[in-house]
């Protein structure tokens, strides 16, 4: 089934200019089309599972859906814009793509259901349902590293169809499981908990929207600013370093990875899996190891701009509570309304699709910092 805009994020111009001035030209943001639709997958109770110690297998679940998408994008030989949230992810696909996403998104929720006792809420929404209601949804394509491009969404259409998805009266959409095997190819949570970089000593969870009748880009370039002349540029504020990494070395914590990605547990499969990960440290010592290690910092996806701002960043205590003080001057007046949470490590999930140039890696602060920020930011947004 060919689409004549099914390449529309994929055909869009990659933006080389600092965020605060992408933020201040509207020229620069497309309309989403009308036929395209919204994924949105997220764990129930997820703050419980959080507080239960669950955190890690939270994030690895999250992941998974993005996995379980990403790979069929591939095949469709399209790119897509996808946002990972640390409890859950959202994606904005073509219609060509939709039914094999749901498919195999629904056969994902069954596994993960059945090996981890976690509901995973998957729902989707025409985006053309969304302009009904009123709301914007404008993309952009962001250059947020040396390597990597973000999508950088305006407008409070994803917020609409999350607040949809996650209401209690919503069904899922009635797909039938075409799929019989998950492809979750290319997953991995192969590293221990990161300690902040030399000089940091915690890792800052942050999320912010616009306040009411707020421009949300002056709203976010705000913000954006704040981080820039607090903590400096992105690579000084960049949680993660080569030198904190450590790759898990234990068969229990790798069974984890192993019990999402497998329906039934296969203990062959799950030792050379294990026999392959030890043969890691050796290939991380090797020129090409060492290579891969550096473009792992600069593919790391630390920053979502999804019609709000969810970061994660590393410093020190005092330069977070110079940001807090600033961020509730704006808060004050109106500006924004936001969510921060300290971890004193991140942890990272990552998709391989091979070891050099396809693969992205998913950071979160220890202890569920997108979950917990997120908890403080609804209680705001409530009051």
């Amino acid at each position: 089934m060919s689409n004549p805009n099914a390449r529309f994020y994929s055909d869009l111009r990659e933006n080389q200019i600092p965020l605060q001035e992408l933020l201040s030209r509207d020229s620069l943001f497309h309309k989403v089309p009308d036929n395209w639709h919204v994924i949105i997958t997220d764990i129930r109770n997820s703050t419980s599972a959080v507080q239960n110690g669950l955190h890690q297998t939270v994030n690895l679940i999250a992941t998974g859906s993005i996995v379980t998408v990403l790979n069929i994008t591939f095949r469709a030989n399209i790119v897509i814009p996808f946002f990972f949230g640390g409890d859950g992810a959202t994606f904005i696909v073509p219609p060509t793509i939709i039914d094999s996403a749901m498919s195999a998104l629904l056969l994902f929720r069954a596994n993960t259901l059945e090996n981890f006792n976690l509901d995973l809420r998957v729902g989707t929404m025409l985006v053309s349902r969304i302009y009904e209601q009123g709301h914007e949804l404008k993309i952009s394509k962001f250059k947020s590293s040396k390597t990597l491009y973000i999508p950088v969404v305006l407008g409070t259409g994803l917020g609409y169809a999350e607040k949809v998805i996650k209401g209690d009266d919503y069904l899922f959409p009635d797909r039938a499981l075409q799929q019989s095997e998950l492809d979750l190819t290319g997953m991995s949570c192969r590293w221990d908990k990161i300690a902040p970089p030399e000089n940091h000593n915690e890792v800052v969870t942050l999320l912010a929207v616009a306040g009411t009748g707020t421009k949300q880009s002056d709203a976010f370039r705000k913000v954006i600013m704040l981080l820039d002349q607090i903590y400096g540029t992105p690579e000084k504020r960049q949680p993660i370093s080569i030198s904190k990494l450590k790759l898990k070395t234990t068969f229990n914590r790798i069974e984890l990875e192993m019990r999402a990605t497998l329906n039934n547990g296969n203990f062959f499969k799950k030792f050379y899996e294990w026999f392959t990960h030890m043969l890691g440290h050796l290939y991380f010592k090797t020129r090409k190891g060492k290579d891969y290690l550096s473009r792992l910092v600069n593919m790391s996806d630390t920053l979502v701009i999804d019609g709000r701002i969810n970061t994660v960043i590393s410093g020190t205590d005092k330069q977070r509570l110079r940001l807090q003080e600033s961020l509730d001057e704006l808060e004050q007046q109106g500006l924004i309304k936001f969510g921060l949470y300290v971890s004193p490590d991140s942890i990272m999930s990552c998709y391989v699709k091979d070891l050099q140039d396809e693969h992205i890696h998913f950071v979160d602060g220890s202890e569920g910092g997108y979950t917990n920020a997120a908890g403080v930011l609804k209680q705001k947004l409530r009051g």
